[in-house]
């Protein structure tokens, strides 16, 4: 009884040659399992422990491909030992080659890859030019959108495919493909130009359109921005070609204005005081740069105002200078008895005596 349903047919193979191939699938995606997991964890042990990286590099590189490619060609021989149809063994055939040609267009990329990771991006982070940090990126995508494109390309040839034929079809449709990828174009010369005219760089500080933070990577579509509050905001590269961009990193000092109110009962002479030390506080640190305005500069509603400015040299701190020049006007003021003022108001009030 078993041995008649071992030997019936199903589309012109027996239930055993189906389990024989399925056996083999199976045996090809176990045996690859068993050789990724020696190369985790057993060859990558021995690597290690070599002076050179070069080894681990390569065993990084090939692991996978390499796993997939085997897995593929155990797959292609089990269903390659069925009786199928001639229709049937050249899919199967086709799409073999075809997945062979995209784990070699997988090893390349990855080789490259390595190549940016371990060799190109320590001289370029070594390097005191930042221009080479910008390109790097663009190469480095650039190069492999190309390997991958003209992977695909030979793999679809090598898979039956008309390759000449599918180009021909997406010129047929360039127009639309165009109009849908207007943001797309858009934003590639939007990086173009930050390219060209670097209004900023990695590292700098920037605001535009309502983002302020400091750029981590610009690449071909869009750039990447830490904010101040420690969020990470793509942002398309189109936005900083149509919109006002301003690079705080390069200002070469922050102005500072402080505005102080003292009571309307102080004297001449102790505003006069107050302005003094004002001008030694800005004169006495040494995060500030020379140039301080210091006013008497209007009679307001509830204060007589004074008016602060001054410079906070490029590097500093600014925040951890502004209370190192705030917390020196608390201390300086309250030991010379001079009284900030606060929002008051007098009322007069007539007493009439009634007829």
């Amino acid at each position: 009884m078993f041995d008649q349903i071992l030997t019936k047919t199903y589309y012109n193979n027996t239930i055993a040659e189906w389990g024989k191939a399925l056996a083999i699938v199976v045996a090809a995606m176990v045996i690859g399992k068993i050789l990724y997991w020696i190369s985790k964890n057993l060859l990558l042990k021995l690597t290690s422990k070599t002076e050179t990286k070069f080894d681990d590099i390569l065993l990084d590189l090939i692991e996978e491909p390499i796993v997939f490619a085997f897995t593929a060609a155990g797959m292609w021989y089990g269903l390659h030992s069925l009786t199928l149809g001639e229709r049937s063994q050249g899919w199967i055939g086709n799409g073999f080659q075809f997945v062979i040609v995209l784990a070699i267009t997988w090893l390349v990329a990855r080789l490259l890859k390595s190549i940016f990771t371990f060799y190109l991006a320590p001289l370029v982070e070594a390097s005191e030019n930042d221009l080479d940090d910008q390109v790097l990126p663009i190469i480095q995508k650039g190069t492999n959108l190309i390997i991958w494109s003209v992977g695909i390309i030979v793999a679809l040839n090598n898979a039956g495919y008309d390759v000449g034929a599918v180009l021909a079809g997406l010129g047929i449709g360039g127009l639309a493909l165009a109009m849908a990828a207007k943001d797309t174009v858009s934003n590639f010369f939007g990086g173009v130009t930050i390219f060209v005219d670097q209004p900023f760089k990695l590292g700098d500080r920037v605001k535009v359109s309502g983002f302020d933070g400091t750029i981590e990577e610009i690449g071909i579509r869009s750039t990447r921005m830490r904010t101040l509050a420690g969020t990470l905001v793509t942002i398309p590269n189109s936005v900083f070609s149509d919109s006002e961009v301003e690079n705080v990193s390069e200002e070469p000092s922050r102005k500072v204005s402080l505005n102080l109110g003292l009571t309307y009962d102080t004297t001449p002479d102790s505003m006069k005081k107050a302005m003094s030390i004002l001008r030694e506080i800005a004169a006495s640190n040494d995060h500030l740069e020379e140039k301080v305005v210091v006013s008497f500069n209007a009679f307001g509603d509830f204060a007589m105002n004074i008016l602060l400015i001054y410079y906070i040299k490029k590097g500093a701190d600014i925040m951890d200078t502004q209370t190192e020049v705030n917390m020196e006007v608390l201390d300086r003021f309250n030991a010379a008895g001079l009284e900030f003022a606060f929002p008051t108001q007098t009322l007069y009030t007539v007493n009439q005596e009634s007829s």
